[in-house]
């Protein structure tokens, strides 16, 4: 049986008598749209193809994908292969970017500046126990001299 590869509507197939079969190129560094299945209700996430690794057993594909919820805004990585039922991948257009760099960039100094403040808390904390309560936590080595004196 011959098949012939047909493009309709920006998507090619490949045809045949019997079957049609979508065909998508991708390359590093091409926007995707990631269909992320794991929970109840579906997310589609903006992404970029990182890398094709062609193992022997299980071609992959690594995505980086953008998640911007409730909590702030990550960055999340997924490998994408025959056995990953939890995610779907399409090709993406520049017109479809849920997200711009200065959204990301100002997401993320946010988080950083969140984190920096509670490192600081906790160091503050951290030097006023070992101020008010260190003294009455005696090394095992001060106690002994203390003891003999």
């Amino acid at each position: 049986m011959s098949q012939e590869t047909v493009e309709i509507n920006g998507v090619k197939f490949e045809i045949n008598m019997d079957t049609a079969k979508r065909i998508d190129t991708f390359k590093v560094g091409d926007n995707v749209r990631l269909l992320d299945k794991r929970y109840s209700s579906s997310q589609i996430y903006t992404g970029v193809i990182l890398g094709f690794y062609n193992f022997k057993e299980l071609p992959t594909i690594q995505v980086a994908y953008f998640k911007n919820d409730y909590s702030g805004a990550t960055i999340e990585f997924v490998n994408i292969n025959s056995k990953s039922d939890d995610f779907e991948l399409l090709p993406s257009n520049k017109y479809e970017a849920d997200f711009d760099r200065d959204t990301v960039v100002g997401s993320l100094n946010q988080q950083i500046e969140s984190k920096t403040a509670e490192v600081k808390s906790l160091e503050a904390k951290k030097a006023w126990f070992l101020k008010y309560y260190g003294k009455y936590f005696v090394n095992d080595g001060e106690e002994d001299a203390n003891e003999e004196g």
